[in-house]
């Protein structure tokens, strides 16, 4: 990130909205019958509350007041959030962030700013594209994700 740029911050979440997006995870975890554990709930949560994209190491120190938590724990809780897309893995930014929009099976795509180093998810209509390239050449897609660079509005001014 340039120093010159605009910090880049995440957008706030209501007590509310998080409520809901929690009580929502927890559905689709029931649903494809897998358990909503608390380590799984409170990473879910502080992706939410971060607002952008988050380093899982950075997930650590506020993962709990005693600051004994290991890596693994918080790897494994953003590969479960991955695997039921309520999360997204964003690779340039060796980053995570909740998903705003769609299943486990949706293109992920997000314009990143190569100045502050926000992420925002849009929703093309990416996935029946990709689909079709993988099936005309024998490969069953199960992800994508698109990243877009350029400058977000405040660091474009």
């Amino acid at each position: 990130m340039d120093s010159t740029c605009a910090h880049g911050a995440g957008t706030h979440v209501s007590e509310e909205t998080l409520h809901a997006s929690l009580r929502r995870a927890e559905e689709i975890a029931a649903r494809e019958g897998e358990k909503w554990t608390p380590s799984r709930a409170r990473v879910y949560e502080l992706l939410l509350r971060a607002g952008g994209p988050v380093k899982a190491y950075d997930l650590m120190p506020t993962y709990s007041d005693d600051k004994t938590t290991k890596p693994p724990t918080i790897y494994r809780a953003l590969e479960f959030l991955e695997n039921l897309g309520l999360a997204h893995r964003i690779p340039s930014l060796s980053a995570f962030t909740a998903c705003r929009d769609g299943g486990p099976t949706h293109a992920a795509s997000f314009l990143i700013c190569k100045c502050c180093g926000s992420a925002e998810e849009i929703t093309p209509d990416l996935g029946p594209m990709i689909a079709r390239a993988g099936s005309r050449r024998g490969f069953e897609p199960h992800a994508a994700t698109l990243e877009v660079r350029g400058l977000c509005r405040s660091c474009s001014k």
